[in-house]
């Protein structure tokens, strides 16, 4: 018997086939909505949707809503996380080597950090990555890191001294601020503003946009303006999720993670700019600060490290700081 299909069936059926394949991505951030982490992720998700005509897509969850950054990390490895954007401090229980991301006072330009991400360092700690099973694709920015407290303005690093300082849960952060003579102690960024409110910590450190984004100007007093790490954020996505993609379509998707790089960095610059008035708008009283003397104290954790980063990446670093 001859089997026939009416117009609308057919209809039917090729909206399915041109959807076979559709793949849904969750990407999770530990940041607030407000944050450009979001806006460029919100951005980037899109413009996939449309290269691919829907094929990918990216769901977007801030606030945490995946994990915080080590539950996200653990997950892409094995692949229950398909995709985060990570401060790329996070990646160091794999291994310590991505902790060369937080070595401070590194960068005074960020143009510099820009080239050394894209360029050979970057490459390097891709390759790392693939390891463990992830794919970065591109190197966001997390920005220059500031230090808040609620005991007066840091002008010299004796104002430091045995203040209680949250900082990001890696062995460096901590080495650093002891080095700097405050009291440090990892806390989950999840935790950290009801920790500030409680008064278990009087300082915290992190971006401008992130301290404003946040809201911290609510439980904080003081700005000091440190720039103690620049860091960027990997756009990262677990191998096992990356593979189901087509060729053509990772090549668009790869195009697009570069492209939003170059807009998000863009954003943070802007928020630099910004973000000072914004939060002294709120009543932070916000203060230069001459890193220098920093610097200088913090040059013990340079040597501590290089045995632990290795030749290759401390020279890709030193080479690209002096703008090679």
């Amino acid at each position: 018997m001859k089997t026939t299909f009416s117009l609308p069936a057919l209809v039917g059926l090729a909206v399915f086939a041109g959807n076979a394949q559709a793949l849904d991505i969750k990407l999770g951030h530990v940041l607030a909505p407000t944050h450009n982490w979001h806006v460029a992720a919100e951005g980037f998700a899109k413009d996939v949707r449309e290269a691919t005509d829907e094929r990918v897509n990216f769901q977007v969850f801030p606030s945490g809503q995946l994990g915080n950054e080590k539950t996200m990390v653990e997950g892409m490895q094995i692949g229950s996380v398909p995709a985060g954007i990570i401060g790329c401090g996070s990646f160091q229980p794999l291994d310590a080597k991505f902790g060369i991301v937080e070595l401070p006072y590194s960068w005074a330009d960020r143009q510099n950090a820009y080239a050394a991400y894209d360029g050979e360092l970057g490459d390097r700690l891709e390759s790392l990555a693939e390891q463990y099973n992830m794919k970065i694709l591109a190197w966001w920015e997390n920005g220059f890191r500031h230090v808040t407290n609620n005991r007066g303005p840091i002008e010299a690093p004796e104002d430091l001294e045995g203040l209680k300082i949250r900082v990001t849960p890696d062995k460096m952060r901590l080495d650093t601020f002891n080095a700097l003579g405050a009291s440090p102690a990892p806390l989950s960024f999840g935790e950290l503003y009801s920790a500030l409110q409680q008064g278990v910590f009087d300082a915290q450190e992190n971006p401008l946009s992130i301290i404003y984004s946040s809201s911290f100007y609510e439980v904080q007093d003081y700005a000091s303006l440190t720039g103690h790490v620049w860091a960027p954020a990997c756009l990262t996505v677990s191998n096992s999720t990356w593979n189901r993609l087509s060729d053509d379509d990772q090549a668009k998707v790869q195009e697009l993670a570069n492209t939003w790089r170059d807009k998000q960095r863009e954003m943070t610059q802007a928020d630099d700019q910004n973000m000072i008035e914004k939060l002294e708008a709120e009543g932070m009283q916000v203060n230069e600060v001459n890193t220098a003397p920093f610097n200088e104290k913090v040059q013990s954790v340079w040597t501590e490290y290089e045995s632990v980063f290795g030749s290759e990446l401390m020279g890709l670093v030193k080479r690209y700081r002096q703008g090679e």
